[in-house]
């Protein structure tokens, strides 16, 4: 089995929708640290599981300096974004979204 893993940082501003009364129901942003890990028993034509600039490329072009609430069609929790990363990177298996120092989502296939 091969393994890749990719660190990705980002700014990105959200607003939670919550059953109950929280300061995250505010717009709010954050500089995010995404994790994103990829394995896949066989390489690709040129060798990789997947292009580390693939994954950047989905990753920043989709969330970096943007309105997060506007690309999620779920609430955009840090599970929820880990969730979406990881539908959309091929042989993606888990990824880890760290919104602020000690808060860290991990979602995993």
């Amino acid at each position: 089995m091969y393994y890749v893993q990719k660190t990705i940082e980002i700014s990105a501003a959200h607003n939670l929708k919550l059953s109950y009364e929280s300061k995250c129901e505010a717009l709010h942003g954050h500089n995010w640290v995404i994790v994103v890990y990829c394995k896949s028993h066989t390489l690709n034509q040129d060798g990789m599981v997947v292009d580390f600039t693939h994954i950047k490329r989905v990753v920043k072009d989709a969330l970096d300096h943007k309105y997060i609430n506007d690309v999620l069609d779920v609430n955009p929790s840090a599970e929820n974004i880990a969730k979406w990363i990881c539908d959309h990177i091929e042989h993606c298996y888990k990824v880890s979204v760290q919104e602020s120092e000690g808060n860290l989502a991990i979602y995993e296939v």
